[in-house]
């Protein structure tokens, strides 16, 4: 039997604060896809949002509202509904009023629907590896140091190497029946952390490529971002110290690099499916020993501060000396050589006994630099055990949603997962254009890989899920794309 012709359209509606005297740099969207081969019916909402409810602006409440407000009003099962957050970070609050967003998301849908037209579909990669990096460090001694902006960067002589990242920007481009594009869905994983100085409220670097996108392809073409396993990606110059905290330049990399590889998609005919089910992951319940075990490192290191001479006032010249001259640190080399010749050795006793008081601030400072984590630890750990004793019970509810459109299928995950798992997934999936949809339908925090537990990452420290969740997202992923 013949597939009938896939139709779909677009929309979208902004769900920016209206708070006065918050700056805006860049407007805040919900974007709508409905989409409709005649049997099914699906929605793919991109919200410049933080979460799907349990972090941020976006209550809990919001999709099931949301969804039923679709299902009962326009006819769209709720479980064909996929909302995903791009999870860009806020300066304060991003979005209207939780009323707001339910009723300006549901506006985009409908007038999407009302615009319904008669499309073919394309899929494909394009790649970038320029703009991320993985924030988790590998140290020598096994564990992991992951980078953030609460606390300071490891020693360099510590870290052995760092992790991996997806480069690859999945695309899906609809075409009208004339070959004029009507939408591009992309994908990619990332973290959206740095904004824009000085402009307040951002839709972050994902903002400035779907502008990108847009502005190029023209003819009211929409650009609708799904963040991807991005859970422990990072922008690569988000530490850097150097340059304006400013995402523009790389928005415009992730759009142009989008565009190139959404001019070699050829679009056809699509059919369409949908699959969601709610799945149960079990949660951890060994907070408080992993507390002990870090309030026991931290009397360790608290143990060895003792014996600094030296302030910062006195350290930071005696440094700079010390660096610029190794060899002769305190004098002209002829004044050294001079003591060697009559006999004597000032100079050099007084370069030891600087150098190790020297050493010994330094070393206090990356003692200090390590209790920082451990502080920013205890208190995530603290946070999670309110978490858990409000969720009660052993498990927590994760639905897993694959959307089939054409030759590309889409995976979602309600939680922050790690880039390994999004190539896991990717991997294992029978489709060649598989794109992952992480931070989709709820939020459960961060879903790290089970050989990143016991090795201090700040993902497995910020980690809900027991070691077991894996096998059992996996296994219903799996499972699901299986079944499309």
């Amino acid at each position: 039997m013949p597939e009938m012709q896939l139709r779909a359209g677009v929309a979208k509606s902004e769900i920016t604060t209206g708070e006065e005297g918050i700056l805006i740099s860049d407007p805040l969207y919900a974007k709508a896809l409905v989409l409709d081969d005649g049997i099914t019916k699906a929605v793919i909402i991109a919200m410049d949002a933080l979460a799907i409810g349990g972090l941020g602006d976006i209550k809990d409440d919001f999709l099931p509202k949301l969804r039923a407000r679709i299902e009962n009003e326009l006819h769209i099962p709720g479980g064909n509904v996929l909302v995903n957050a791009s999870h860009t970070h806020p300066q304060g609050r991003l979005l209207c009023d939780d009323a707001e967003q339910v009723e300006r998301t549901f506006e985009a849908v409908r007038q999407a629907l009302q615009k319904m037209t008669e499309v073919r579909a394309g899929s494909g990669f394009g790649h970038e590896d320029r703009i991320v990096v993985n924030r988790n460090l590998k140290m020598k001694d096994g564990s992991h140091w992951s980078i953030r902006y609460a606390h300071p960067c490891p020693e360099d002589k510590e870290v052995a190497d760092i992790g991996p990242i997806d480069p690859s920007i999945g695309v899906l481009r609809l075409d009208r029946l004339d070959g004029q594009p009507l939408a591009v869905v992309y994908n990619f994983a990332s973290h959206l952390l740095i904004g824009v100085p000085e402009r307040g409220v951002t839709a972050n670097f994902t903002g400035f490529a779907s502008k990108v996108i847009e502005e190029n392809l023209g003819n009211g073409v929409m650009a609708l971002f799904l963040q991807g396993a991005g859970g422990d990606i990072l922008e690569v110059f988000f530490k850097d110290v150097n340059r304006p905290r400013n995402c523009e330049p790389l928005g415009t990399m992730l759009g142009l690099s989008t565009l190139k590889a959404v001019r070699k998609i050829q679009t056809k005919d699509a059919g369409l499916n949908v699959l969601s089910e709610t799945i149960r992951l079990p949660v951890r319940k060994n907070i408080p020993e992993r507390m002990e075990a870090r309030l026991q490192e931290q009397a360790k290191l608290l143990a060895t501060l003792r014996s600094t001479t030296l302030n910062f006032k006195t350290f930071l010249p005696l440094y700079i000396k010390y660096a610029l001259n190794p060899d002769y640190p305190s004098d002209y080399a002829y004044r050294y050589m001079q003591e060697e010749r009559i006999g004597s050795n000032e100079l050099v006793s007084m370069d030891v006994h600087n150098r190790g008081n020297l050493d010994r601030y330094l070393n206090n400072i990356y003692t200090m630099e390590k209790l920082i984590r451990i502080q920013e630890d205890l208190a995530t750990f603290q946070y999670h055990e309110t978490l858990l004793r409000e969720a009660g019970g052993e498990t927590v509810p994760a639905e897993v949603q694959g959307v089939k459109i054409g030759d590309c299928a889409l995976i979602t995950a309600p939680a922050e997962l790690l880039v390994e798992i999004g190539l896991n997934l990717k991997k294992a999936s029978p489709y060649e254009h598989t794109f992952v949809s992480a931070f989709t339908n709820g939020y459960l925090h961060y879903a790290a890989p089970v050989e990143h537990y016991g090795k201090g990452g700040y993902e497995v420290t910020e980690c809900m899920l027991a070691e077991e969740w894996q096998e059992a997202y996996e296994s219903k992923a799996y499972d699901i794309l299986r079944r499309l």
